[in-house]
């Protein structure tokens, strides 16, 4: 696996050493580590972690790219999304980004808003890392006139004061530490990350406990069957009480998640019989997560349906279910296109902007893979563009 990587530099591999010592103690004081816990803290262990230290993720010089790093093709369309939702909430509606990235959404969605005449009172950023919050703040006064820049704040948690308005998470996800599971005998066990007589790390399982045994028997009885001996995936024990915690202080308004992943039924399919824990270095795709920590992302597809249950455990009212592709289209992606290719200086824009448009909406792109879904609080009327409402197929989740 390795030897079709990047090579790593002395400075990568220092990093990663300093958390490999790190997890050594761990393991050393307290035993193997549950998988969830090993990929918590190779993503943001303080000062160590993947999404805690100051190296790029983002864009051509990171490891990959997301939706606004291709442009703001993808902001304009979820402002035209929304944009009916913010206004009827009035003045004092504001606007929560979870995990703000590069700050690239932020900067296109506020330029959007502002162009349509309906800015959010405030644009609330929860980041928990100072280094990115340094870097979307730089990016941000960069590009947008003081005005627009003053309209926004930093958060290291959720609000804890109640507020309307819109909340939007773009592969945030599929970035929660992840809980493995393997199934022996029958009864469920868990993955766990250990040492091994030579000091290197190791994959281990050992039965799981009231939790997660009872998250994965709650999978078995929704999908009619029981996972067969051997089959192995993810499931995230954690996300009810996670969307209670950032979603519990919305009193109304509408909640927007973009991720890849997909439906329970096609998430855990026999032949995916080892789930979709992935690792990202340097736009290299690869399934060893004890290669390299601290320096690669890891991932696991979503689940849209533990999101909807978690939503609806939440108080939400799930209003509308997309690939990305149909709520783009149905947002208004043709008139957001259009506007921008009579708008381009020369043909090298022109061209762009459509390559832009087919990475985010061709199938074998981000199109299909890629899933969205609204989530509705306390709202009277929903306010959504007719295209999202005509191509909505939340029955599917």
């Amino acid at each position: 696996m390795q030897a079709r990587l990047p090579e790593p530099d002395a400075d990568e591999r220092a990093h990663s050493d300093r958390l490999l010592q790190l997890l050594h103690e761990l393991i050393a004081r307290h035993g193997p580590l549950p998988f969830s816990q090993y990929m918590e803290r190779c993503l943001y262990a303080p000062g160590l972690g993947y999404y805690s230290a100051g190296r790029m993720k983002f864009g051509a010089a990171g490891d990959f790219v997301t939706a606004p790093e291709l442009g703001d093709v993808f902001a304009h369309c979820v402002a035209k999304a929304v944009l009916p939702t913010l206004a009827a909430l009035g003045a004092e509606a504001d606007f929560l980004e979870l995990g703000g990235g590069s700050g690239a959404f932020a900067a296109a969605v506020l330029q959007a808003f502002a162009a349509d005449g309906h800015v959010p009172r405030r644009y609330l950023m929860l980041e928990p890392s100072a280094d990115l919050r340094e870097r979307q703040r730089a990016r941000i006064e960069a590009q947008l006139p003081a005005e627009l820049a003053a309209r926004v704040q930093w958060l290291e948690r959720p609000p804890e004061e109640d507020w309307h308005g819109v909340l939007f998470a773009n592969e945030v996800i599929d970035a929660l530490p992840a809980t493995r599971f393997v199934m022996r005998g029958h009864e469920v066990h868990e993955e766990y990350v250990a040492l091994g007589d030579d000091g290197s790390l190791r994959r281990i399982d050992r039965p799981a406990d009231t939790l997660v045994s009872g998250a994965v028997r709650h999978l078995e009885r929704s999908l009619g069957t029981a996972f067969p001996d051997g089959y192995r995936s993810e499931v995230l024990p954690q996300l009810p009480y996670w969307m209670d915690a950032v979603t519990g202080s919305l009193r109304s308004g509408l909640s927007l998640f973009v991720d890849y992943g997909y439906v329970r039924r096609e998430y855990y399919l026999p032949e995916r019989s080892d789930g979709t824990l992935m690792a990202h270095y340097r736009h290299h795709a690869h399934d060893d997560p004890l290669w390299l920590p601290g320096m690669n992302d890891l991932t696991a597809s979503v689940d849209f349906t533990a999101l909807a249950e978690a939503c609806s455990h939440a108080g939400g009212e799930i209003a509308g279910y997309w690939s990305q592709a149909q709520f783009l289209l149905g947002a208004g992606l043709p008139e957001v296109f259009a506007r921008k290719q009579a708008q381009a200086v020369d043909m090298r824009v022109q061209l762009r902007l459509a390559n832009e448009v087919k990475r985010l909406t061709l199938p074998e792109a981000m199109g299909e893979r890629f899933q969205a879904m609204l989530v509705a609080k306390a709202l009277p009327e929903l306010h959504l563009p007719a295209g999202l409402l005509a191509a909505d197929r939340r029955d599917r989740l």
